[in-house]
Order: C-alpha cells, then structure tokens, then sequence
C-alpha cells in the first residue's frame, strides 16, 4: 500500500495563497500538479465540504448540510473505510471538534485533537504531532487539517493582513511536512472552502473557490490541472495508495497512469 499525506487548509482562498508570502507557495506549483480553481461542495461549509472530500459525493448525498453531523440515511464508505478494509493504519490530526465525524470508529489507529481556540498557532502544534507519528510509526494514511487560517477569516477578515500571515503559516507547515515525508508520502493540500468579508457558505465565487496541490509520483511537476472537484481527492487518493474505488463514489482519480 503506497502512502499518502492529505492536508486540508480551511478556508484558504487561491487568490490568499499567492499573497500570502512564502517562497514555498511557488515551489509547491513546480513540485506537482496543481489547480488554483477547484469547485467545493455547497454549502461551502467546513462539515459538509469534508463529508464531500472524504466521502466523494455532495451534501445532497450525505445529507449533512450545517457543521451538525447525523448519520447517514443511506450509509456509504469513506476514504477512511476503504483504508481501514485494507488493513492500513491511519492518523488523523485536527483542530476543531466537529471534524472528528468524518472518520468512523476503528478506522483510526493515531488521533490527536487541540482546540483551535486554546492557543495562537495550534497549526503549528498539530504539524508536530504528526511528523512525530510519521517519523515513529509510518502510518498509511495521515489526515493533518490546519485550522487557523478559518479561525482568523472569521476574527480579522479574509484577505485581511492577519489571515494573510496565517496562510503563510500554514504553508510553513506544508513545508515542514515535504521536506521530512516527502520521499515517503505523496502529498495533497487542499482547502475545503473559501471566504469573504467574515464568513462563507454562500455560491460567490470566493467562497466555492478552493485551490489543490498533488506532490508524488503520480503526478507530473509544474502541471496545471482543470476540471477539479473535492468530490476528486478520496478518489485520487485510493488510486494512489492503489485502494479499489467504492461505485457510489462520484469523484474521479487525477493521478497520472502508473
């Protein structure tokens, strides 16, 4: 089973991550693929966008359409199942209690949870977490989801000077990830929203507008991708990690043949 990295950046706009100022944001583009235009899921809602990512179907499919889970009138396998079934081992690190839904229980073997509200830069706090379980255990499957970046949309504005530095954090911390798994692991960033003024949710452009990187063998450097959907990241990710694709999965696989 190949391995797989997958960060999920909340509420970075395209337009945030090239003004954020890391170097390391234009190094991601030469380093695989890449769309700074992939559609989210609507209600461009951090929840539902996550149900979609991870279960590659819309919320008018898994029915969770507010940051409230409840269970599936119409059960369905996720990323996290399809692991699981194939005897991978997983980790997951995440900032905000309600993520926690989209794993099921006993598909997860490594979890750690820091309340974005405990501290200024929990990101940097949950990026060590899990390079200490990659450098220690060499999990198949690592879930790392940033989460100041949505914190200071809704506290300072997006696009706002202080949303701004906190992207470049967050690219910091896709850095670090590179640079100690990256012979390892492929590695896929991914935001599940955007944002304007101090929220989203809505259709505008900037809120359904979310940028995606892919950095592995399976996918060609400096190659801009089109015709990209959330709905596309478990299934890319399972061709990937050479996992069977669930039918009911509406995504498609972007990595290159193998």
């Amino acid at each position: 089973m190949k391995k797989v990295i997958l960060i999920s950046i909340d509420g970075m706009r395209p337009d945030g991550f090239l003004k954020c100022g890391n170097p390391f944001a234009d190094q991601l583009m030469e380093l695989g693929s890449y769309t700074l235009d992939a559609r989210t899921a609507f209600p461009s809602v951090t929840l539902p966008c996550h149900l979609s990512m991870f279960y590659s179907v819309p919320p008018e499919r898994h029915g969770i359409t507010t940051n409230l889970y409840i269970p599936f009138a119409r059960p369905l396998p996720s990323l996290f199942d399809r692991i699981a079934a194939m005897k991978g081992v997983s980790a997951m690190y995440y900032g905000w209690q309600p993520l926690r839904d989209v794993s099921t229980p006993k598909t997860l073997q490594y979890s750690s949870y820091i309340q974005c509200t405990t501290g200024e830069h929990v990101d940097d706090e949950l990026t060590e977490l899990a390079l200490e379980r990659i450098a220690k255990s060499h999990p198949d499957f690592v879930f790392l989801y940033l989460v100041d970046t949505d914190k200071d949309g809704h506290g300072s504005g997006w696009m706002s000077e202080k949303y701004l530095d906190t992207v470049r954090r967050a690219i910091e911390c896709v850095r670090r990830v590179y640079e100690a798994a990256g012979d390892e692991y492929t590695i896929v960033i991914t935001a599940d929203h955007g944002g304007h003024d101090r929220g989203h949710g809505t259709t505008m452009a900037e809120d359904m507008t979310i940028p995606m990187f892919f950095v592995g063998d399976r996918f060609t450097p400096g190659k801009e991708l089109s015709d990209v959907s959330i709905l596309d990241i478990t299934p890319t990710i399972a061709d990937v990690m050479e996992i069977l694709p669930e039918e009911e999965w509406e995504g498609k696989s972007l990595a290159n043949g193998k």
